[in-house]
């Protein structure tokens, strides 16, 4: 039996009502939707300054209560995403001669001890084996070989540290996603996000968090503090572990909410349903009724036992870090070609 005509009745069925709401919130805003709707680039960067807002704020009301549920909620959904417009829309998963060499190490960075060198050897796989310019090859085993040997005297320290710089990774890689030409406006998002984080690295908005005694039950500071910033003093210690909880928050928002805009061909937004359409085209329906079964199961998983939903879930998402590093690769070497052929 083929499932795919029941799914679609029943994602019109969900999706309708809210493609109604939006377009009564739309016309509730009057002359003010119009710039949104016709234009990207303010949409984009109406989009972007509200989720480092929102993250800013979550982290700052309740950050352990952030960092708990960010996962839960939003971290399959995350995943997806990952793979559809870091994989399947550029058609990486048809060039035969990426499977072995950067797939295979990309596998065992997600499922091995040796995670840090399993992913850069993916990394320099990548960049040997993408369609670029050999200077810029160069340039990425260069950077890949320096990566690789303070991972080397660093030990078991490089994955905190990769852990912490992966979400910063994803900003990057919006930024680099299309050409920015001619829209140099958006460069409000990343500067307002590094300012964010900034002053959380500094405590300057300390007095401001009030939220640390609000937590979930076995998930407050020591819980976070020592898988985030083992052996680190105070203050820096739990600094860090905002930064973490809010850079993360905005992680989820670039794959979720900013890539997907800057991905799309039109200009204008989709609805909800054709949204729902698109990515169906994409990954297939079966994987995309797998993937809600998936996000329900470990909700529901959440309900009974929040540590552990959330824990299994980042062992099952080890490999998206290393994903999105080798995506930076692929970018930084075939990125001159694809401008001109956009051009």
């Amino acid at each position: 039996m083929n499932p795919a005509p029941q799914f679609r009745a029943t994602a019109a069925a969900i999706l309708t009502p809210l493609d109604r709401l939006r377009w009564l919130l739309l016309k509730l805003l009057g002359p003010l939707a119009k710039p949104l709707v016709r234009r990207r680039e303010l949409r984009v960067i109406a989009a972007g300054c509200a989720v480092v807002s929102f993250s800013l704020a979550a982290t700052l009301l309740s950050p352990f209560w952030l960092l708990a549920l960010g996962p839960v909620v939003l971290g399959v959904p995350h995943l997806v995403a990952d793979v559809r417009y870091l994989v399947l829309r550029p058609g990486l998963h048809r060039r035969l001669v990426l499977w072995l060499p950067v797939g295979i190490p990309l596998l065992l960075a997600g499922t091995s001890r040796f995670s840090m060198a399993s992913g850069l050897t993916a990394c320099a796989a990548m960049a040997m084996l993408a369609r670029g310019a050999w200077i810029r090859k160069v340039i990425a085993l260069t950077f890949i070989a320096a990566l690789m040997a303070a991972a080397w005297v660093m030990g078991d320290v490089a994955a905190l540290v990769f852990a912490h710089a992966h979400n910063f990774i994803a900003v990057m890689l919006w930024w680099c996603w299309r050409s920015r030409s001619g829209q140099r406006r958006q460069a409000v998002v990343p500067l307002l996000f590094l300012a964010a984080s900034i002053l959380l690295v500094m405590g300057w908005l300390e007095p401001w968090a009030r939220g640390f005694a609000w937590q979930p039950a076995g998930l407050g500071p020591g819980y976070h503090l020592s898988f985030l910033a083992p052996g680190i003093a105070e203050p820096w210690a739990l600094r860090l572990v905002l930064l973490f909880a809010f850079a993360q928050s905005v992680h989820y928002g670039v794959w979720l909410r900013l890539i997907p805009e800057d991905d799309r061909p039109q200009e204008t937004p989709r609805t909800f349903r054709s949204s729902a359409r698109a990515l169906a085209a994409d990954v297939g329906t079966p994987l995309m009724i797998f993937v809600i079964l998936l996000s329900l199961g470990i909700a529901l998983w959440a309900a009974f036992d929040l540590t552990a939903a959330r824990e299994n879930y980042l062992r099952m998402a080890l490999f998206h870090g290393y994903l999105e590093l080798i995506a930076a690769t692929w970018l930084f070497v075939e990125r001159p070609a694809r401008l001109e052929a956009a051009a």
